[in-house]
């Protein structure tokens, strides 16, 4: 219930971010930052979309067990599944991992209630390989970045000691820091 009341906040704070994001002043490495939090906001995105699935089924067998017309399950009857079917109706299998609730024939055969698990499941799995990628887009930018620090704080190092020994052969001194030479 609660990621159903975390879901507006959650996308209030994607579009302030981006457009933050957008907006000129920001610092210069902003786009590591932004891939850190996309990635964190894809991981959270994930998580909700697991527990919505988790809840629905966790619904299903509550609903399933309690009341008057509680069996045959309320989702293994829905107005899309035909009237000999629901008679052939024996039990119901929930699961948790992945998000899921089936619906069991007296021959064996089972088909998948009137719930949206294949949309929840899938939206997980995109949600998770999102946040993979940016983990790894964020990684290799940050790494990126620190190379070419170092470079350029190597090319600078360099070009001030390259100075500083012309500047010294210009006024006559000696560069190469021996006693006496």
């Amino acid at each position: 219930m609660a990621v159903l009341f975390a879901s507006p906040l959650w996308c209030i704070a994607i579009v302030v971010k981006l457009i933050s994001a957008a907006l000129p002043g920001r610092r210069p490495d902003w786009a590591v930052d932004l891939l850190r939090w996309s990635a964190g906001m894809a991981v959270a995105a994930a998580v909700g979309c697991y527990l919505l699935g988790a809840g629905a089924v966790a619904l299903s067998v509550h609903e399933s067990q309690s009341g008057a017309d509680s069996s045959p399950a309320p989702d293994c009857r829905g107005q899309d599944v035909p009237r000999d079917t629901v008679l052939r109706l024996v039990t119901h299998r929930a699961s948790y991992f992945p998000p899921g609730f089936d619906c069991v024939l007296d021959d064996g055969t089972a088909y998948e209630s009137s719930g949206a698990y294949d949309t929840t499941n899938t939206l997980v799995l995109v949600f998770a390989g999102a946040a993979g990628a940016l983990a790894v887009s964020a990684r290799f930018a940050a790494a990126r970045r620190a190379r070419d620090e170092a470079a350029a704080g190597q090319d600078d190092g360099r070009d001030d000691r390259r100075d500083d020994a012309a500047d010294s052969s210009r006024n006559g001194e000696r560069v190469s820091g021996a006693p006496g030479a």
